[in-house]
């Protein structure tokens, strides 16, 4: 058998392996969820040693389940959620603390503090980013500040900060390699996006030391190796979720645009080899760097995606399995007259209220559970409607295709109202894995399985296009019903 690359694609809420080939078909796929901590209003945890014991676990379940052997794994590649922050001692290899997740909102008032001594400027132009709780830098200080003898073993050396990338190469290598690549520091609000380095003057404000954290490599060459399948297997791709999906996509031309829709929801624009910094409440990041190439992205941020869908399950019990979702909001012609604006970890952009609390109006006697649930994806849709918008402006270009992935992506009643709002035609593509599919394609390049990525665009294909089907006005009673309950919504709760 051919060689072929692992996948390791750490997510929110699971932990997958999946096995390519190198016509980027999908050999096997292995799945693990893991636990989610809320231990208070506003907190979201994950147990690091949990997220690898399962990353492990699936990836040589997948590694199994494919008939290879670890030879025959030309190479390994890496996409995680980002922002998450791990936190461990590097003699013991041990997390003090649970990871603090990306949608976890407690340092929310410390952001409030910097933002009055107004640093809001002087932080976009290093970082691209806006200052907020969703970044790495003020979860680290919390973390300092408040797991007991955290500060005396950091300032002693013996501390370790990464993201989860970097928590799954220390353990992929025994902890002989701590490495981010550039796409995922430029989610920790620590990195400067011009000069593509840690900056000093925010690691003192943060007060966090440099001993604490890994080194910024590339997002396409080898890191290390694990022994762990077998044999000495390279370490060769890495990539914050978003902007793996955004290479699966291929979307490696300036303007080229993609929305995954997962836990959360995330819009990207590659915007070329020089960051944009945006007018309009959207980020700027790094897609990544290949080779003496760096490319950037616009980014909008949605924090509750496809996870309202578990609250309907989970929370409000109206359905039995995520999958039952389409079918009831199917059933009714419409919403009703229902919004559902899904802040239930406050809202990303363009709002960035992390006060706001999720809101479900224009309830009557008459509404069933199938408004709720059809609201429900609506709210999606809208959400990344109003991102586009903002894309837009910043562009100064009417989007004319939206690629699509992720698991939501699927629905195909949520892409055609997708198509409906926007006015643009929707793609979905054949293998919908793109995040994982990316960071396949960036350990290939590394390795040589591929030799440039002009010979991976001829793989990409469509699976559905949805175009645009509703009546302008109809559409423009939506919206003008969504802009109401966003309005109910937001900066309504501080």
């Amino acid at each position: 058998m051919e060689k072929c690359i692992l996948s390791l694609d750490q997510g929110t809420s699971s932990s997958r392996a999946i096995v390519f080939d190198h016509a980027g078909n999908v050999l096997s796929v292995a799945q693990k969820e893991f636990t989610q901590h809320f231990p208070r209003p506003g907190w979201v945890e994950h147990d690091a040693r949990e997220i690898w014991a399962t990353e492990a676990a699936v990836m040589t379940e997948a590694v199994a389940m494919a008939g290879l052997s670890g030879e025959q794994v030309a190479g390994i590649g890496i996409t995680n959620q980002r922002e998450t922050t791990v936190v461990w001692d590097a003699r013991s290899g041990e997390p003090i603390c649970h990871a603090i997740v990306w949608q976890d909102r407690r340092t929310a008032d410390y952001c409030d503090s910097l933002k009055a001594q107004g640093l809001t400027a002087r932080i976009r132009e290093k970082t691209g980013l806006i200052i907020d709780a969703y970044f790495s830098a003020t979860k680290v200080r919390w973390i300092l500040e408040n797991i007991p003898g955290a500060r005396s073993m950091a300032d002693a050396g013996y501390l370790r900060f990464g993201t989860v990338d970097s928590w799954l190469v220390w353990n992929l290598t025994g902890g002989k390699v701590h490495v981010t690549d550039v796409s995922n520091a430029s989610r920790t609000m620590l990195f400067n996006i011009n000069t593509l380095q840690w900056d000093t003057e925010l690691l003192d404000l943060f007060g966090i030391p440099a001993s604490m954290l890994p080194e910024v490599r590339s997002s396409s060459e080898v890191y290390g190796h694990t022994a762990l399948l077998g044999g000495e297997v390279p370490i060769s791709g890495m990539a914050g979720d978003q902007q793996a999906a955004l290479f699966g996509q291929m979307c490696t031309e300036p303007g080229s645009v993609k929305n995954t829709y997962g836990t959360g929801c995330f819009l990207l624009m590659n915007s070329g080899s020089k960051p944009i910094l945006s007018a309009n409440n959207l980020l700027t990041t790094v897609a990544w760097k290949i080779g003496d190439r760096t490319d950037y992205a616009l980014e909008g941020s949605i924090f509750v995606g496809g996870s309202v869908v578990q609250w309907l399950r989970d929370g409000l019990g109206i359905i039995g399995s995520s999958s039952e979702v389409e079918a009831l909001a199917a059933s009714v012609p419409d919403n009703g007259g229902v919004y559902f604006v899904p802040a239930l970890t406050g809202m990303g952009a363009p709002y960035w209220d992390p006060y706001a609390k999720g809101g479900i109006h224009g309830i009557t006697r008459g509404t069933t559970a199938a408004h709720i649930a059809r609201a429900a994806l609506e709210g999606i849709a809208f959400q990344t409607m109003d991102i586009v918008r903002a894309m837009e402006r910043d562009a100064g270009v009417h989007l004319s295709e939206l690629k699509v992935d992720g698991g939501a992506s699927r629905n195909n009643l949520m892409m055609q109202f997708q198509a409906d709002i926007l006015g643009a035609e929707v793609i979905r593509p054949k293998v919908t894995e793109t995040t994982a599919l990316g960071a396949c394609y960036l350990a290939g390049l590394a390795v040589g399985y591929w030799d440039s990525i002009d010979e991976i665009k001829g793989q990409w294909q469509v699976e559905k296009a949805f175009s645009p089907q509703a009546d302008p006005q109809r559409v423009s009673t939506l919206c003008a019903g969504w802009a109401d309950a966003i309005g109910r919504t937001v900066n309504c709760n501080q």
